[in-house]
């Protein structure tokens, strides 16, 4: 079974990426930190989360609920004092899911140097209704050469994550047939 949809099948008008992006800043404090004295990654995650959350909602109308998150990356640390931006868009849709792309950036706040990237996630977002069940979401459509190619980037992640599930449960189901247990 396929989450994504037959174009016939399709009766939500598509979204433009541009119609849910979204920012988040946030100053980071003392409360923020590690034991290191730099942002605890749980903080990023979590603004990650709220982002993409926030865009998974804004593209779907609704609810949605957050199902995986792939790839988080930290490529720089992050300070006391630093404005964190947390840049979400809707890379991918299926019929009741979507791929939601973030990157982070940090900033000094008393400085006016460019943000640097400090970090990127992709996380997968189930559209729900108020009984939790799935529901339908508007296919995205890309609008630049940048929204298409991370639109073609998703896609393999999606088929990347589909295989790597099959081949665990394939695993599984033999190691049980041969007699171990988990």
């Amino acid at each position: 079974m396929t989450d994504q949809a037959p174009d016939a099948d399709r009766d939500i008008p598509g979204k433009p990426t541009s119609a849910s992006r979204t920012t988040l800043s946030h100053i980071m404090t003392h409360n923020d930190t590690n034991l290191l004295g730099t942002v605890h990654g749980g903080v990023i995650m979590k603004l990650v989360d709220d982002a993409a959350g926030a865009v998974a909602g804004r593209h779907s109308g609704g609810p949605a609920v957050t199902a995986s998150m792939d790839e988080m990356a930290f490529l720089e640390p992050v300070r006391v004092g630093d404005l964190v931006h947390v840049k979400a868009q809707v890379n991918w849709t299926g019929r009741t899911s979507m791929e939601v792309g973030v990157r982070v950036l940090a900033e000094r706040w008393n400085e006016s140097a460019p943000a640097t990237q400090v970090g990127s996630a992709y996380l997968v977002f189930a559209a729900v209704d108020a009984d939790g069940k799935p529901r339908r979401v508007p296919q995205v459509v890309p609008e630049t050469e940048r929204d298409r190619r991370r639109n073609q980037e998703a896609q393999i992640r999606r088929t990347h994550r589909l295989a790597r599930r099959r081949a665990i449960r394939e695993l599984r189901e033999k190691r049980v047939a041969e007699g171990f247990e988990d």
